[in-house]
């Protein structure tokens, strides 16, 4: 298993491997916050790398084939089912050199510990001769990428001098699909988290 980086370079040498996924998008009031923020970086700077894509955090990103699809719905959902519904919190902005401005996301915690569940995808993934498994370590929602080096730097200027504080449910994940790098994603399922009087439940009656 490693680590996500912001500018990961898969070896797609295998056209049989699809580009895989899983995320947490912000709930519909949030989502509609930071879309207003991308929107009035485009109008500052006139970026459209900054309007391009839907608000998501990534919890892990990895290689498959379609054939395995099924069994990785199987294993997610059934890590899902022991996952409780958690707060997110994104405050304030900050930047990866020299393209990235994100909001940072306030508790790590949770987006670790489901990524740190995926090992056994990890080790299944693997043994079908796909890449290992590439999670977060560092949990973030991306206001825009690709930024050109001197945007950026009068960007992150302003925005490090900015506020923004807002918190939402994190009640499921999506898999999301694509082909290439350049493709855009498609959505493959949805995974509900557990609420609280359900995964008591589940474990009284184990």
């Amino acid at each position: 298993m490693q680590f996500l980086k912001k500018d990961t370079n898969y070896n797609r040498a295998d056209s049989g491997l699809y580009e895989y996924q899983l995320v947490i998008n912000p709930d519909t009031p949030v989502s509609e916050k930071v879309k207003a923020e991308k929107e009035q970086l485009y109008d500052d700077y006139q970026q459209k790398a900054a309007v391009g894509t839907k608000s998501h955090i990534t919890i892990a990103r990895f290689l498959a084939r379609e054939a395995m699809e099924a069994t990785l719905l199987r294993w997610i959902q059934r890590i899902c089912d022991q996952q409780l519904q958690f707060l997110v919190t994104l405050n304030n902005y900050s930047g990866f050199p020299p393209d990235t401005i994100y909001l940072r996301v306030q508790d790590p915690a949770p987006f670790i510990s489901l990524a740190q569940q995926l090992k056994g995808v990890d080790d299944w993934i693997q043994s079908s001769s796909c890449p290992p498994i590439s999670v977060v370590t560092r949990p973030y929602l991306s206001i825009a990428r690709q930024l050109p080096e001197p945007v950026y730097t009068k960007a992150m200027f302003s925005y490090s001098q900015r506020i923004f504080h807002e918190s939402f449910m994190a009640t499921e994940l999506r898999l999301l699909r694509k082909e290439h790098p350049f493709d855009t994603c498609k959505m493959i399922n949805v995974f509900p988290l557990a609420r609280t009087h359900q995964f008591i439940s589940h474990h009284e009656t184990a």
